[in-house]
């Protein structure tokens, strides 16, 4: 089981000065994490929220790629129809090209209706955009000539995506399901598949079973590698540490909840037991040898507060158990 990151948030809006402040240490997370031996840090994409949430991940992962050197970069997700497919092809290949083809694409359809205002664009044509627009991404990478395009909503003429992606014939693909349809569609289609972080561990399980079932009713063959889970992280040895835990999770739902998601649902305790990695070291190792077994390939650790010596202490006293390197090196110093 490989570990990595998920980053769904940076400041609170509060200026200039605070989102310099806020970037910067996000990025010094990531490098940090790099050295500590985790294998990937995949990034969020939103929109209009007020709660300082990247709202460029390409653009960010590219500074990233430039300060990094091993770790793999992700997308969860790029949400397709907020893009013009043409641009977003190009920025693809950039930031391919400049990581040495580290990039994992996570890609998706959109679920917040007030993003959905903001770009004008109406919830009832996210699945048909996100269609088109990944069959236009999909001729880029296809074609090294120039070629037109004529659909629904984009229309292209005479054009040629440059650069070419480093990764051939382009970078993992990854989409974030949850219904055993759209699970079963990703399985069918050959996207890896990335899970939520409110599914509980039996959840969990049962996702990947249909996935599992998907890609080999496809004619492939599964791999673990292909599934990735996020899970909320909270180290707690007493009952003190659990009550943080427990507030600290209650305000990650409370943001989620402003959003039409179809998931939360039980109180903060009860989401964190059931789905989050909470306790001691052995407790956590328990849950995480659990998604293992279940066929999870890559567990997204979500630290909400970006603590470096959190980072240190997984890395040290976690990730050994699962026949990774702890970065002593970097401990050390």
């Amino acid at each position: 089981m490989k570990l990595g990151l998920f980053i769904g948030s940076t400041a609170r809006n509060g200026g200039p000065e605070e989102d310099h402040e806020a970037y910067s240490r996000l990025v010094q997370y990531v490098a940090e994490a790099e050295l500590l031996g985790f294998r990937s840090a995949f990034l969020v994409e939103h929109h209009f929220s007020g709660f300082g949430q990247p709202s460029s991940s390409l653009n960010l992962l590219t500074y990233i790629a430039g300060v990094t050197q091993t770790i793999r970069l992700g997308t969860a997700v790029v949400v397709l129809p907020w893009h013009n497919p043409i641009l977003l092809a190009e920025q693809i290949a950039i930031l391919d090209q400049l990581s040495d083809g580290r990039l994992d694409l996570g890609i998706g359809r959109g679920y917040r209706s007030s993003e959905a205002r903001g770009f004008v664009i109406e919830e009832e044509q996210l699945q048909s955009r996100f269609n088109e627009c990944f069959e236009i991404l999909d001729l880029s990478w296809a074609s090294p000539k120039r070629f037109s395009y004529s659909g629904q909503f984009w229309k292209f003429e005479d054009v040629l995506v440059e650069p070419s992606t480093y990764q051939r014939p382009h970078p993992p693909l990854w989409v974030a399901a949850g219904s055993p349809d759209s699970i079963r569609a990703a399985g069918q289609k050959g996207f890896n598949l990335l899970l939520d972080q409110l599914g509980s561990i039996e959840t969990t399980i049962e996702r990947v079973d249909i996935y599992r079932e998907a890609v080999v009713s496809a004619g492939s063959q599964f791999s673990s590698d292909q599934v990735a889970v996020t899970r909320a992280l909270h180290l707690a040895d007493d009952e003190a540490e659990l009550e943080k835990a427990y507030e600290a999770r209650s305000q990650v739902l409370k943001l989620l909840s402003t959003f039409p998601h179809g998931e939360v649902s039980g109180t903060p305790k009860e989401l964190l037991e059931a789905s989050g990695l909470l306790g001691s070291n052995e407790q956590v190792v328990r849950q995480l040898a659990r998604l293992e077994q279940a066929g999870v390939g890559t567990v997204l650790l979500a630290e909400m507060t970006l603590s470096i010596p959190i980072l240190e202490r997984v890395a040290r006293e976690i990730m050994p158990v699962f026949g990774h390197s702890s970065g002593s090196d970097s401990l050390a110093g």
